[in-house]
């Protein structure tokens, strides 16, 4: 559905853009599929998959009770509301708002295909307090969960504390307005379609020993950001897809799209390379590349 690594989105850049609120969830044919995923999950890892700080819970339930809203009005085909219930048709799914053995996140996180972070403005900045991330693209919620922005993102090359990318994001998110959300995207590629990929990689080879990269997968974020207007908390959620590198294959702008990642692969530094999972395996990336480009 997405295609962003054709060129329009580069890596490592903010590159936020502003978002219609009448386009702030995607829901497709998946929708059963991710919300089985998600209940299969909870089951197994819930200490990966939900946690939350006091104080969070008035944002939470701001977020389902905006859910509870949007998602009948956006899909009715979809999702039917009956007072404090909502019918998920085509995952033959009923959801309880009221239910009080859920948290209200949780709750929220089960409508719809999204992980769901919720950032409140703390004395050392915006700060993750809670987050429902069945998910993940190589990070945990626990090591995020309590830690302003700039240490959230730590990890990443020049969006640490002190960088230019840091302070401009704790200002835009200050600045952030509740009737005006904005979009970013970002991808990576991975040796595999799992959803929940918590572990960093970065350490081996994921795409084969041969000259050649095999099994690549092209894994998309479309992630937003949201100003809850009674809490003033910020909503961040984050929307995974996941194709394998042959739908370029049958793709009409395929060698055009994969000429636009061979530029951006050849392009980052190797701190990039590194945090990626590319530092290894970069020039076989490239050949498996370079065949989509030659073969049409």
């Amino acid at each position: 559905m997405h295609t962003p690594y054709d060129g329009t989105s580069k890596l490592f850049t903010i590159g936020l853009k502003p978002l219609d609120l009448a386009d702030w969830i995607e829901c497709d044919q998946a929708l059963r599929a991710y919300l089985d995923e998600k209940d299969r999950l909870m089951t197994r890892v819930p200490h990966e998959v939900f946690a939350a700080l006091p104080g969070s819970e008035a944002a939470q339930d701001e977020v389902l009770m905006l859910l509870a809203d949007y998602l009948p009005e956006r899909f009715p085909d979809i999702y039917q509301r009956m007072g404090p219930q909502i019918d998920i048709v085509p995952a033959f799914r009923r959801i309880r708002l009221d239910d009080p053995l859920m948290p209200r996140l949780l709750l929220a996180s089960a409508l719809v295909q999204e992980d769901l972070v919720i950032l409140q403005k703390r004395e050392d900045g915006w700060t993750v307090t809670a987050g429902a991330l069945a998910f993940p693209s190589s990070w945990r919620l626990s090591d995020k969960l309590g830690k302003p922005m700039h240490d959230v993102h730590g990890p990443v090359p020049d969006f640490n504390a002190g960088t230019r990318n840091a302070m401009m994001i704790e200002r835009m998110f200050d600045n952030l307005k509740p009737e005006m959300p904005v979009m970013r995207w970002n991808w990576s590629l991975y040796g595999d379609d799992v959803l929940h990929h918590p572990e960093a990689g970065n350490g081996g080879r994921r795409f084969g020993e041969g000259e050649i990269a095999e099994h690549v997968y092209l894994r998309v974020e479309r992630q937003t950001l949201r100003k809850l207007p009674q809490s003033g908390a910020i909503l961040f959620t984050i929307r995974i897809y996941v194709d394998p590198l042959e739908a370029l294959d049958s793709h009409a702008d395929g060698p055009a799209i994969a000429r636009a990642l061979i530029t951006q692969i050849r392009e980052l530094t190797p701190e990039q390379l590194e945090y990626k999972g590319l530092a290894l395996e970069k020039e076989s990336v490239i050949r498996r590349l370079k065949e989509i480009v030659e073969t049409r």
